[in-house]
């Protein structure tokens, strides 16, 4: 990497001999092509200089630290391969870069990406998502058919949280958030064999005797779960079957960090259909033999799907990636100084930089062990209303984050090459689309949960009693939607920077600590209801905590342009889940679903306008552009 010129004020003959801090001649060409871009088609030159595929409703409220444009400055004329030489005789609104050129290194693969990639890679992540989540819910209306909500379903729900944990911790978050960023510095250090090398291994020892051990203390894992569980030996003996999680569903984390570093976002979102794939093939093909074990013996092979539908993609990669080229010298090349990025040489599964981000995981995945402890005691097929209830409600909130899964590898390059600026662009992007999003479906979970419920699983086993307190602890859950939702997309920077930080982890301690303490004031006059109203205040607790804590990081949001925003977002909500609520009860419950999946957004979407939410003309303008350019 060619080091930055000292001062910024250096004159045309200096800076023919420098390279800039922008980057490489290749990225220099290609910025100063999408300013000219930006230029013809209307653009504004941050969209085209972050090449974004949202523009930032925040950038209007507040000015932005960095001028949207560099000043005009006379360079001496330079050719640009496949261009014509530009003239010295007007502006050039770009930084300049020298005159002759060295030859560029191959970009590393998916390090700038244009944004109709980024945009194709959001469609297509949606869509898989959207897929694995519809196979979750056949999943889930097969259990609820098969077994009802009773101590058979009790029984494999108690056994469930060993792949729920797995999956927050080995998946979704502690893995993510660990090995993204180390892969995304291994490729722009071009090492990222040597990360492989020095990582695969231990993780995979780990893993396989966690696995054994928890096989192992299966009967001492229900007791502790579920004292008072009405049938022990079944949870038992699903628990033993579904700890193979533990190792498969590491193996799947580690490839789906590696492949979205390498902005491949097809096999990671790819992985629960082939996991929800997996779970109902062997739930109806065993169930006569096995009872509800068929549910977990499906959660083991639907751990296997998932490694298997990335091994393949994840080898190639490996083999191809330009990050593999000098495996032997993977830190040589520094970051710039005052970058907040990973430092050379750190190891992603080291205990200073593990344990912050595993207590982080646990304590966010606890609130739903703290739910089923005072949760046993209830009535049979409590904790199944709890399970169906949360499971339906957080769809939304799983395709907001959906948002940040796409973009947490830019962001995690941006604060590896030290640009503050962007990575805080990002998050502010980030956080107002998934609160645009968690928001509109939040309103439709609150205004139609019965109808909802009713059509999803009141069938076979599952009565209209289930129905009616299934739907009842939904609409309480849909008040952390955002929380959960703000949780998610804030957590990522944090653990993005330089130095490890126990900040999220102490957040997330305190929101556990209201849930529990909520859990054991409401379980008794409220039952699951209750127990719903403490996960949705200690989530939403754990947010504001983690909002307020990046004011003084590196990605320092601007919170003055965000909270106006988000409250705007949330009036169009509470009007649109008004008048979903009041549509779908002069309805019969399938008439009722579909008339409120029109109306609640069409009143979300004119509540957020007249309330004058910024994503709503910036999502339009978006979409506009984007037809026009691709005319």
């Amino acid at each position: 990497m060619w080091a930055p010129p000292a001062d910024r004020s250096t004159t045309d003959a200096d800076t023919t001999d420098a390279r800039t801090a922008d980057g490489t001649e290749q990225e220099l060409a290609e910025r100063t092509e999408r300013f000219e871009s930006a230029e013809r088609s209307g653009w504004t030159v941050a969209d085209a200089a972050h090449d974004d595929v949202w523009a930032s409703p925040y950038d209007q409220a507040v000015p932005p630290a960095v001028p949207a444009a560099p000043p005009p400055r006379r360079v001496p004329t330079r050719r640009v391969p496949g261009r014509h030489a530009r003239s010295t005789s007007g502006p050039v609104h770009s930084p300049s870069p020298p005159a002759a050129p060295a030859p560029a290194a191959p970009a590393p693969a998916g390090a700038a990406a244009p944004s109709s990639r980024m945009a194709r890679a959001a469609v297509a992540t949606a869509g898989l998502s959207v897929a694995g989540s519809v196979l979750g819910l056949v999943r889930d209306q097969g259990i609820a058919h098969l077994f009802g909500a009773g101590a058979e379903s009790d029984a494999f729900l108690v056994a469930w949280t060993v792949p729920e944990v797995a999956a927050t911790v080995l998946i979704e978050d502690a893995m993510a958030l660990l090995m993204v960023p180390a892969f995304s510095t291994a490729l722009a250090r071009r090492g990222v064999r040597a990360l492989v090398r020095g990582t695969l291994p231990r993780l995979v020892a780990l893993l396989a005797g966690l696995t054994a051990l928890l096989a192992a203390g299966a009967p001492a894992v229900v007791r502790v779960l579920a004292p008072g569980l009405a049938d022990p030996a079944t949870a038992v003996a699903c628990t033993r079957l579904t700890a193979l999680t533990v190792l498969t569903f590491g193996i799947a984390g580690y490839l789906s960090a590696g492949l979205r570093a390498h902005r491949r976002f097809g096999p990671p979102a790819a992985i629960y259909v082939a996991y929800n794939a997996g779970i109902v093939a062997t739930l109806f093909a065993l169930h006569g033999a096995l009872g509800v074990r068929a549910a977990a013996a499906g959660v083991a092979v639907g751990g296997a799907l998932m490694v298997a539908a990335q091994l393949l993609p994840a080898v190639r990669l490996l083999r191809t990636s330009p990050g593999t080229a000098h495996a032997t010298a993977p830190d040589t090349a520094p970051a710039p100084a005052d970058a907040p990025g990973r430092a050379a040489g750190y190891d992603p599964l080291g205990v200073v930089l593990l344990a912050p981000v595993v207590v982080y995981t646990l304590s966010r995945q606890a609130q739903v062990l703290v739910e089923r402890y005072f949760a046993a005691p209830l009535r049979a097929g409590a904790i199944s209303h709890l399970n169906y209830a949360e499971k339906v409600a957080q769809l939304p909130m799983a395709l907001s984050v959906m948002i940040v899964t796409v973009t947490f590898p830019a962001l995690s390059r941006a604060l590896a090459e030290g640009d503050a600026d962007t990575a805080r662009r990002r998050v502010e992007r980030d956080l107002g689309l998934a609160c645009f999003v968690v928001l509109l479906g939040t309103a439709y979970v609150v205004a139609c949960a019965p109808q909802i419920v009713h059509v999803l699983f009141q069938r076979g086993e599952f009565t209209a009693a289930d129905t009616t307190a299934t739907a009842a602890v939904m609409r309480v859950y849909a008040l952390g939607l955002l929380g959960q939702s703000l949780v998610g997309t804030l957590v990522r920077p944090y653990f993005s920077a330089a130095r490890p930080t126990w900040y999220p982890a102490a957040a997330m301690g305190a929101g556990l600590l209201l849930t529990a303490v909520l859990d054991a004031a409401a379980v008794g006059p409220f039952g699951a209801c209750g127990i719903a109203a403490g996960n949705a205040a200690g989530i939403t607790l754990a947010a504001a905590l983690l909002l307020r804590g990046l004011g003084g990081r590196p990605v320092a949001l601007r919170a003055r342009a965000l909270a106006p925003a988000m409250a705007r977002t949330l009036l169009a909500a509470a009007a649109a889940a008004a008048a979903g609520w009041a549509l779908a009860a002069r309805l019969p419950d399938t008439a009722a679903v579909a008339a409120c999946a029109v109306a609640v957004p069409l009143v979300f979407g004119a509540g957020a306008a007249a309330v004058r939410a910024p994503e709503v003309p910036y999502l339009l303008a978006t979409v506009t552009r984007r037809a026009v350019h691709d005319r």
